[in-house]
């Protein structure tokens, strides 16, 4: 592709399209590594890489969440008024502040990864040792320095409707980073004989090495068409303070800060606490408790991404529709809108859900070539259902621009994680379930809170009336119930447990199709795609039907 193509600028429809491209490749290349990850760094060093990358996020989340939105909001909004020298300010104070944000973790992760390890895994031995820890937090860190810088130059392009090379970015970030995990860990390992925790240290490299790579190729894109980038000021424009700009771009990225923060939270108590509760409060070993704590930070959580990623598409279509609604106060759009965005994403992530629970066994395996997180999988599976609503919910309220509301609800949520976290994990233990369920357990009870609060706001305070939103919900509920009982009489001819990556990849395979079809034809009858998706696409699936028979 030349550079006149690639510096086309693209409509919504376009413009959205290439950024979820972009979006799924990354994330289908970020699920695939793990298979031979974990064959190379077993659970151990899945826990090491957990914790490194779990703290890395807090902090990224701090230094550039929302920065790539807020600068494309801000060049956006001074371009259209013909502000270009404005404009450039922005790009110019916005990499500043970035990079300022940037350095100042980089130095807080790297003085203090000794105190952050310590408050891991205090004084617990027979895992990884708090050098170790130490280490991977110190190689991470280092990714702070580039990725701010490249988080501008992302927004600044898509601030100018030009989506391609940011996504480009993604992929080669993505790609760059994925080889140096797999292709280091593999050499340190088989090659060179080395220690696993030297395997997950090289591993790690692979941000930063993937962030440089990225940025290296937005500054020569950017670089050499400078000129579609930066209009001459016109001689009539106002002055515009250095310090209205900064004002501006804090003001579009809090919000999505706000967001983001408070989801690596979630993730950081676990980090700090699950393997320290299971250790002192259910009686398990410093390793077992870290083969745990590798599954929720990391082999668990890359299984959910794939149902987390439909929240993303979903959420990516709501934002300018439902915000043009709100402007226009136009009540029974915006009432049709936050309805059928709820029953969307249930209908498709609800029946995943229940689906990968049922496959938890099988799917494991051909992940990590062991049934043994089948019992993990098969209840951790719904967390990332309960992030789908909480992630949908507050993205609904901060388009209100009820900032107030957004940070409440969210932080009650995190308080009662916080809170309950190692209590349910001594809970479970005593009533004989696993005491990790307790952790589980927690999150979704804290992400269940804070999409209840927002519900309730929005019913209350916006008169959201959720009738549409109830009457799907029972009739997706009875669906994946029918899907659940068919699945199950499916069980008894071909068993779900065999052994084998094929064989299991087999039965995914054939679960899937007849669990998809059985719930697709339901819906179909139902009138369900029809109430969701729009009187179109029905008549559109309708002939497509009509055409085969």
């Amino acid at each position: 592709m030349n550079d006149k193509n690639l510096m086309k600028k693209n409509g919504f429809v376009g413009g959205a399209f290439i950024s979820t491209i972009g979006i799924v490749i990354s994330k289908i290349l970020g699920i695939i590594y793990v298979i031979p990850f974990h064959a190379l760094v077993g659970s151990l060093g899945g826990a090491l890489y957990g914790y490194a990358y779990t703290i890395y996020s807090f902090f990224l989340s701090i230094s550039t969440a929302g920065i790539p939105l807020s600068v494309s909001k801000v060049v956006s909004h001074y371009n259209a008024k013909g502000y270009y020298g404005a404009k450039k300010r922005a790009f110019s104070l916005a990499r500043k502040m970035a990079l300022l944000m940037g350095f100042i973790c980089f130095l807080f992760l790297f003085f203090f990864a000794p105190l952050i390890a310590k408050l891991i895994m205090g004084n617990l031995s027979g895992g990884n040792s708090l050098e170790d820890i130490t280490l991977v937090i110190r190689v991470i860190s280092l990714a702070m320095l580039v990725i701010p810088s490249l988080s501008i130059y992302r927004g600044y392009m898509q601030g100018h409707k030009i989506m391609t090379p940011p996504a480009i970015s993604q992929v080669i970030e993505q790609i760059v980073r994925v080889s140096i995990i797999i292709l280091g860990s593999y050499l340190v390992i088989k090659v060179f004989k080395m220690s696993v925790s030297f395997s997950v240290t090289v591993a790690l490299l692979g941000a930063l090495v993937g962030a440089v790579c990225s940025l290296l190729y937005l500054s020569r894109i950017y670089h050499k068409n400078k000129r579609k980038f930066h209009e001459k000021e016109a001689k009539d424009e106002p002055l515009i303070k250095n310090s209205e700009i900064v004002k501006l771009i804090i003001i579009y990225a809090v919000p999505f800060i706000m967001i983001d923060v408070v989801k690596t939270l979630y993730d950081l108590v676990d980090t700090t606490t699950v393997v320290k509760g299971l250790v002192n409060y259910a009686s398990y070993s410093t390793e077992q408790a870290e083969t745990v704590m590798g599954m929720i930070s990391t082999w668990g959580k890359k299984i959910n991404m794939i149902i987390i990623s439909i929240n993303s598409g979903i959420v990516l279509s709501l934002i300018p529709t439902l915000s043009e609604a709100i402007t226009k106060k136009d009540k029974k759009e915006i009432n049709n809108h936050v309805n059928n965005s709820f029953s969307l994403l249930l209908s498709l992530a609800l029946p995943m859900a229940v689906g990968i629970s049922m496959l938890a066994n099988p799917i494991w395996k051909v992940f990590y070539g062991s049934g043994d997180g089948d019992l993990f999988l098969s209840y951790f599976v719904f967390v990332s259902l309960f992030i789908c609503l909480f992630t949908l919910s507050v993205t609904i309220i901060q388009l209100f621009k009820d900032y107030k509301l957004l940070l409440i609800s969210m932080l009650i949520g995190l308080i009662v994680k916080m809170i309950s976290n190692v209590f349910l994990i001594t809970i479970f233990n005593k009533i004989g379930f696993p005491a990790y369920y307790g952790s589980i357990t927690a999150s979704i009870i804290g992400y269940l809170i804070t999409f209840i609060i927002c519900i309730i706001f929005l019913k209350k305070k916006y008169k959201i009336d959720f009738t549409d939103f109830k009457n799907n919900f029972l009739d997706i509920v009875l669906g994946v119930i029918i899907m659940v009982v068919v699945l199950y009489v499916l069980s008894l001819v071909i068993p779900i447990s065999v052994n084998g990556r094929l064989f299991s990849l087999l039965i995914i395979i054939v679960y899937a199709l007849v669990g998809a079809g059985v719930y697709f034809v339901y819906c179909y009858k139902m009138g369900l795609i029809k109430k969701i998706l729009g009187r179109k696409i029905d008549k559109y699936i309708h002939k497509k039907i009509e055409d085969k028979n």
